[in-house]
């Protein structure tokens, strides 16, 4: 497997990212099924796990701890800070000390020590300083190696460049596939230029673009499935890393395949045709 830079960090991650939001999901109360998908994925080259504390209650985040034990240093580990949304959410949601006391719970239901990369979930309401401040001080202390952000759209990328070097940010982890391509207007242009890596969340759309009729025709032509070809489609852009989410090791295998797929340039002006690109900008969408 061909491994990226993770932007700035020093890190090298492979092009796919194991997403574990759907563990703990599943009423399996061994765990079994999902400590064998993780396992499928180290052992297929894949080296970047995503989890967030915010995932079935924690329980992602368990899972995870229990499939790396002994494993730990073979993976870029990756958790998200939750912070409340909406109306009546908690005001110390991303204060330096909320941040420190989450992060806390997160490394224990981990089983680890330090964090590769701690993402602040979405905006709170606690201004972006602050949060900079709690994110600084656990990277001085050695808990976290590197933070970024999540579902942050191109103006607040610009507020918090403003508050912080553009090298300190390691990633934007946002929506992105084939039906949701608004980034491509203007916010992906400006990651792009300042070598912020994207991580694209539900590259298949949870599954739908696999029904669609273009799609299904390029993946008639390639002789693959839908599924690879939604997925190759994303992988295909440099700077990004795509999350597609696993149901069984099987399902690790061929997310795995998608790594070799190369579309031509007809498919992608197949795919172009049906899924056009934004000629505006777009709001940041999110699911």
């Amino acid at each position: 497997m061909e491994y990226r830079n993770l932007g700035k960090t020093g890190l090298k991650v492979s092009p796919l990212c194991l997403g574990a939001m759907m563990f703990g999901q599943w009423g399996n109360p061994d765990h079994g099924e999902s400590v064998r998908i993780l396992h499928q994925a180290l052992d297929s080259g894949i080296n970047f796990v995503d989890t967030a504390n915010n995932y079935s209650a924690g329980e992602s985040e368990e899972i995870v701890g229990k499939a790396l034990q002994g494993r730990r240093n073979d993976v870029v580990l990756a958790t998200k800070v939750w912070a409340p949304m909406g109306e009546g959410a908690n005001q110390r949601g991303l204060s330096r000390k909320a941040i420190e006391e989450q992060l806390d719970a997160s490394l224990k239901r981990l089983g680890t020590d330090r964090l590769d990369l701690y993402l602040l979930h979405w905006r709170g309401s606690v201004p972006l300083n602050e949060t900079l401040h709690g994110f600084r001080a656990l990277k001085d202390s050695g808990l976290i190696r590197h933070w970024g952000v999540s579902n942050f759209d191109l103006d607040d990328l610009q507020e918090l460049a403003d508050l912080t070097s553009e090298t300190e940010i390691a990633a934007n982890q946002v929506l992105y596939n084939l039906g949701r391509r608004g980034i491509e207007y203007d916010l992906m242009p400006w990651c792009r230029e300042r070598g912020l890596p994207i991580i694209a969340y539900s590259p298949i759309e949870q599954g739908r673009l696999t029904t669609h009729a273009a799609v299904e025709q390029v993946a008639a032509r390639q002789g693959v499935t839908s599924a690879e070809v939604a997925l190759a489609w994303v992988l295909r852009q440099p700077g990004v890393i795509a999350i597609p989410k696993a149901a069984d090791p099987d399902h690790v295998a061929a997310n795995r395949r998608a790594l070799d797929l190369r579309l031509s340039a007809d498919d992608l002006a197949e795919l172009d045709r049906a899924f056009p690109p934004p000629s505006t900008p777009q709001p940041l969408e999110m699911l």
